[in-house]
């Protein structure tokens, strides 16, 4: 089923808890994945949902499980799967809001990087709602900390990234100890092989909802191709970002090595760049992701993987500093931008044919328009204009 249109929060049977932390956000109308997910997970049904990255799934799956609650059980009753520790911690924070006027609700979040010890005396005060890396959790169930008979609901976020993050076994590992188990929610950009394969293995009767990312969700961003030589990428950083004097840019790098440097080499130039990467320690990435948050980092450079969950409503300019490897990691490096009905502008920059036919095939199969052009004295042109 195709979902287009949201609902008001106050036709969905909601409790005045959950009413009253909405009304806080100044959420009166619900998205349409929170429109097509709420009812059947309310009603412990099966649930696959295909939606693009910031459309609110968070609020989707995180609206029933809290209503679900006992908070009178000591048992984990709510587990949510996430790829990456940065979108197990912007799940955590969202789910708090949800259950800020909800006494009792306990929630742990357990993920790798952080002390192990940390996460063992967080589970002794009887969470009900765990958000976790399956790594991390697997790790937990091994050592016994955690207990996962009594789950009665399980959300996979992302699913399509966590299963290409080879993170299957953990996954259907832990799946197949929760005996319990009333409903399972499928969260997914992309509906992959793998991701169906766990539908058909652990779902029954599962409702199937689709958000397409039609005109009306579909973030308003201008999409620039910039055929530059390699070794004057950095001088075209400079330029688009004095350009547009923006004062929050993502730039986009396939590698870590690139991360580093770039960021490095923007630094010594007198721009404000700070990186992140899967190899900087848990605690500094959390530091410089709060910095950019908070609006007091202007630049910020990461992998595509590294940047999983950082939700960031108002990234003025993306850049692709690497043309991405992969169709659907455009399409999220992209929509950092132009999100909440802002306009959003995003550069691709070009050093050699095979990043040219990437790119391309990129526009094709994404059905993303981008249009070539070039700086010149600090001024943008249509590639062939004079």
């Amino acid at each position: 089923m195709e979902v287009t249109q949201g609902v008001r929060f106050d036709t969905l049977g909601l409790s005045p808890e959950i009413m009253r932390a909405l009304e806080k956000k100044g959420y009166a109308l619900s998205t349409p994945v929170q429109a097509g997910s709420i009812p059947p997970m309310m009603a412990w049904k099966d649930l696959t949902a295909k939606a693009p990255t910031g459309t609110g799934k968070t609020f989707a799956f995180g609206i029933p499980i809290i209503e679900h609650i006992d908070p009178e059980s000591a048992a984990v009753q709510a587990v949510i799967l996430a790829p990456t520790r940065e979108l197990a911690l912007q799940i955590t924070a969202e789910m708090r809001e949800i259950a800020q006027f909800k006494t009792g609700v306990r929630m742990v979040c357990l993920y790798g990087g952080q002390p192990i010890g940390k996460q063992i005396d967080a589970l002794k005060k009887k969470p009900q709602v765990v958000i976790a890396t399956p790594g991390r959790l697997s790790d937990h169930l091994k050592r016994r900390t955690v207990r996962l008979d009594k789950v009665e609901t399980v959300v996979l976020d992302e699913a399509d990234r966590m299963l290409d993050m080879g993170f299957i076994h953990d996954v259907t590992r832990l799946l197949d100890q929760m005996k319990s188990r009333r409903n399972l929610g499928l969260f997914s950009a992309t509906i992959s092989r793998e991701v169906m394969d766990i539908a058909w293995v652990y779902q029954r009767d599962a409702e199937e909802i689709t958000v397409r990312a039609d005109e009306e969700n579909k973030p308003d961003i201008q999409q620039y191709r910039l055929d530059v030589p390699m070794d004057q990428k950095l001088d075209a950083v400079e330029q688009i970002v004095g350009w547009g004097d923006y004062d929050r840019v993502m730039i986009f790098c396939n590698t870590k090595g690139s991360t580093e440097r770039v960021s490095h080499l923007l630094q010594l130039r007198g721009l404000d760049a700070q990186c992140i990467h899967g190899d900087i320690p848990q605690q500094k990435r959390e530091k410089v992701m709060a910095k950019f948050r908070r609006g007091e980092l202007r630049i910020f450079v990461a992998t595509d993987v590294a940047a999983r969950g950082i939700d960031v409503d108002d990234v003025d300019a993306v850049i692709n500093y690497d043309v991405p490897e992969e169709n659907e990691y455009y399409v999220h490096r992209i929509g950092r931008t132009g999100r909440a009905k802002r306009h959003g502008v995003a550069f691709t920059l070009v050093s050699d044919y095979p990043a040219m036919v990437r790119l391309g095939d990129i526009a094709k199969h994404t059905r993303n328009e981008i249009t070539p052009v070039t700086l010149e004295g600090g001024q943008l042109k249509k590639a062939g204009q004079d």
